[in-house]
């Protein structure tokens, strides 16, 4: 079928919506997707007709959303060809997902061992590993970016050694939408035997991914990126490395057995899923995957390289427009300065125009240092927009660009 991009927006209301008297443009898509009317309805469906707490229940109501709910993690296993249901792990979200793995390796690392980390990472993939440093005693080490802002390959095999226990980087940069050399990089770490996690927070939506293809050990995903609702997010986890590491939570759920003298833990994936979780989210996060995949992830990564590769030939013919990140290898993400001119006042004036971008160091701190730049205008494509909001976005921008100059 042939890639309809104004019926597929007809099943997002939100784009009906006006801002500042004119017609929503949103560019926001890396901070979260937007949402359709099959997942809203996936979540109203539960709490108006089977609303329960899942698992363990005798009653109908409970068995029904307990089906539902593990209807979605197979839904999951088999969308990114996880080798087992149990190595889905359901969390709040990717920031969630990742401080289980560094907590689980709390008792596992010590002064001699090191990690890794890129330096494109968001926040959520740094300030968890300086936790588990300090309180390790571990090094951290960093694999520094080139000029262009893509990861030196060279000083990460001049950094690896018999010493890095784990290595940890983005898929896709959420900064510069910069695709990481994934493979290799794993690749050359598992020859180190070291653990990799990959954060596929920005790389899920764009295109289909296989963990057993790619090898990876951990991999974490959110499904607000994905057409689903906030709250809710994986971890995938090979089935000995989660069954090894020391849950994150206590409480209800997580367990087997309980006296006041010891506990024992369930077996996964309930070990890390302590409590009452997002129950109508984590059905709706099954919907969304649904929704996407009747799309096709090969017609939505071909439609977004197209409005990418047009966005930026439009934003390079305006005078004094940086774009950084401009590499061949990267998702639907365009991160731009004007120069003189602060990204929050640019941002602030596209949205007096109906457009809505990310502005300021977008949870990446250390990319902005590197480029020496308080902050960015990020624009984020997603295959519900269209090439005639591009063509709004650029006089928006030249518009702002005058008004500010």
């Amino acid at each position: 079928m042939e890639f309809d991009v104004k019926n597929i927006r007809e099943d997002f209301p939100i784009l009906k919506k006006q801002i500042n008297g004119k017609q929503l443009i949103y560019f926001d898509n890396a901070a979260t997707s937007q949402t359709p009317t099959c997942v809203i309805n996936s979540i109203s469906n539960y709490y108006n007709n089977y609303n329960s707490n899942i698992h363990r229940g005798v009653h109908s109501l409970s068995e029904e959303a307990t089906e539902a709910y593990e209807e979605s993690r197979e839904k999951l296993r088999k969308h990114f060809n996880a080798k087992h249901k149990e190595e889905i792990i359901f969390t709040s979200g990717t920031t969630h997902s990742i401080n289980i793995v560094s907590n689980g390796f709390l008792n596992l690392l010590d002064e001699n061992d090191e990690i890794i980390v890129s330096g494109l990472e968001h926040h959520s993939n740094i300030v968890p590993w300086q936790m588990m440093c300090n309180k390790t005693k571990s090094k951290l080490k960093v694999i520094p970016l080139d000029k262009n802002g893509e990861l030196d390959l060279k000083k990460f095999k001049r950094l690896i050694s018999e010493k890095t226990k784990l290595v940890f980087l983005n898929h896709v940069s959420n900064a510069l939408g910069i695709i990481n050399p994934i493979e290799e990089i794993i690749k050359i770490s598992h020859h180190y035997d070291a653990i990799v996690l990959v954060d596929g927070a920005q790389s899920a939506a764009h295109f289909k991914i296989d963990l057993q293809k790619l090898n990876v050990d951990f991999f974490t995903a959110s499904a607000h990126k994905l057409c689903g609702p906030t709250g809710v997010g994986l971890l995938y986890g090979k089935k000995e490395l989660l069954e090894k590491i020391e849950p994150f939570m206590g409480g209800g759920e997580m367990i087997s057995d309980v006296t006041f003298d010891k506990t024992t833990y369930a077996d996964i994936p309930h070990k890390f899923e302590a409590g009452t979780p997002n129950i109508s989210g984590v059905i709706a996060f099954g919907v969304a995957i649904d929704y996407m995949n009747n799309i096709g992830f090969e017609k939505i990564r071909d439609y977004e390289d197209k409005l990418l590769t047009y966005a930026t030939k439009k934003l390079k013919e305006i005078d004094d427009l940086i774009i950084y990140g401009d590499v061949k290898n990267k998702t639907s993400v365009i991160s731009f300065n004007l120069t003189g001119l602060h990204s929050y006042d640019v941002g602030s004036i596209l949205d007096k125009f109906g457009v809505a971008v990310r502005t300021g160091q977008h949870c990446a701190q250390p990319i902005m240092d590197h480029f020496n730049i308080p902050g960015t205008v990020r624009v984020s494509l997603s295959f519900i927009n269209t090439f005639k909001e591009i063509d709004i976005l650029y006089e928006a921008i030249v518009k702002a660009k005058s008004m500010l100059s």
